[in-house]
């Protein structure tokens, strides 16, 4: 009799815990809240990760205008190989050495040496990749820093390089 009456109450559980196919299972409140929060930090990584990546490809393109060289500000230009470490290294510390003067003091450009204006640049130069041009505001070029430099020393040129060619 007690065998049969704990059969019972098992069947019961069980018939309580399974969902009738096509029945809706109730939703709680609390689970309700969870699933929107779930969803609302879902969203915002998502964003912010759709964010991140249009801001860098804005930012290369930007850098890539070489039509930018001589237009008032003095400017930077790397040449370089995206595939090359070294080019990798030294654009990592000109950015890193850029962070110490204000936006408009100095414009840094990138050319590309697997593109066809990027090569052209380089060439008229007589320059290899892993190369800084210093331009002046009007584009004349003032300065040649070939290999790789550490970001304190690129900013102490890029200091000299403003205090004589910036805007007075």
């Amino acid at each position: 009799m007690k065998r049969q009456r704990q059969n019972k109450e098992h069947i019961n559980k069980q018939n309580q815990t399974q969902s009738v196919p096509g029945q809706k299972k109730a939703t709680t409140r609390r689970a309700f809240f969870s699933n929107v929060r779930n969803a609302a930090l879902g969203a915002a990584i998502v964003g912010g990760g759709v964010w991140f990546v249009v801001d860098e490809v804005m930012a290369t393109l930007d850098e890539q205008d070489l039509s930018k060289i001589g237009n008032g500000i003095p400017t930077i230009v790397q040449i370089h190989d995206p595939q090359c470490s070294l080019c990798i290294a030294l654009q990592r510390q000109t950015r890193k050495a850029l962070k110490n003067f204000d936006e408009g003091e100095l414009q840094y450009l990138v050319a590309n040496i697997k593109g066809v204006e990027g090569r052209a640049l380089a060439a008229s130069h007589g320059v290899r990749h892993v190369t800084l041009l210093l331009f002046d505001g009007n584009g004349k070029r003032q300065q040649i820093l070939a290999g790789s430099n550490q970001s304190s020393l690129l900013t102490d040129v890029f200091q000299q390089h403003l205090d004589k060619y910036g805007k007075r």
